[in-house]
């Protein structure tokens, strides 16, 4: 298992599911580990849990759809880290309607979470890690970004958006040692997805070759060798994590 120790890492949405598997396997693997998101009790669970298998972690309350949030946050986490070198833009909301029915308010409030934010809080730690010459961005994005989905223009917008945002940024930052890449999930066992249906959960499946629906942690393995020197050699490229669900 590759190591991160002396990292720090910034995990947004750490809060519950998939970043909250992220935080904890990225603590597991060594680095310190900024924990954000708007729950603060949440956070401070993860946090304990984080303590108790002897990792380091702080909690930060930072509202991505909020570019003050975004800035103070940033801030408070070089304040107290020194330094931020892997950034996983992780937190997103959905607001499903259809697109001749959505409205305008539901578009927005999505792009600004799941798109803009990723790209501010980018901005406001590109900088250091320019300065010191390596750095990690991980993006996560999602299969629905990719294929699209009925009900979820706003978000397929925002996580294609994620996409070329990454690889954007891949060229921009390639020559300073800075690597950003995408991990795309598919259908992932979450809270969400818990309050489906068991035949609901199943109707899902058959669409994935694997024949199941993945899991928080096998993302965060995904992400964890992303922000690892084993993948040093990689940038500008979204990791499908979605058992066969889109092959493209």
């Amino acid at each position: 298992m590759s190591t991160l120790s002396g990292r720090v890492a910034l995990v947004t949405g750490a809060s519950q599911g998939i970043g909250r598997a992220v935080a904890l396997e990225l603590a597991r693997r060594g680095a310190q580990v900024a924990l954000a998101a708007r729950n603060t009790e949440k956070l401070a669970e993860v946090e304990a849990e984080i303590a108790a298998a002897g990792g380091t972690s702080k909690s930060f309350a930072l509202d991505v759809a909020s570019e003050e949030s975004i800035k103070d946050g940033a801030k408070a986490v070089l304040a107290h880290f020194g330094k931020v070198e892997i950034l996983v833009n992780n937190a997103g909301i959905t607001r499903d309607m259809l697109s001749m029915r959505m409205k305008l308010a539901d578009w927005n409030d999505v792009l600004s979470t799941n798109l803009t934010g990723a790209f501010l809080l980018s901005q406001a730690l590109t900088m250091q890690m320019v300065k010191n010459r390596w750095g990690r961005i991980i993006n996560i994005t999602s299969v629905v970004g990719e294929m699209g989905q009925a009900g979820q223009a706003n978000y397929a917008a925002s996580k294609a958006g994620l996409i070329g945002l990454t690889k954007s940024l891949a060229r921009e930052l390639a020559s300073r040692t800075i690597t950003v890449n995408a991990v795309a999930p598919g259908f992932i066992e979450t809270a969400m997805t818990e309050a489906l249906t068991e035949e609901q959960k199943q109707a899902n499946a058959q669409y994935i070759p694997l024949g199941r629906v993945g899991t928080t942690a096998e993302v965060a393995y995904a992400v964890a060798f992303l922000a690892s020197e084993e993948a040093a050699y990689i940038t500008g490229h979204t990791l499908d994590v979605n058992g066969g669900m889109h092959m493209g």
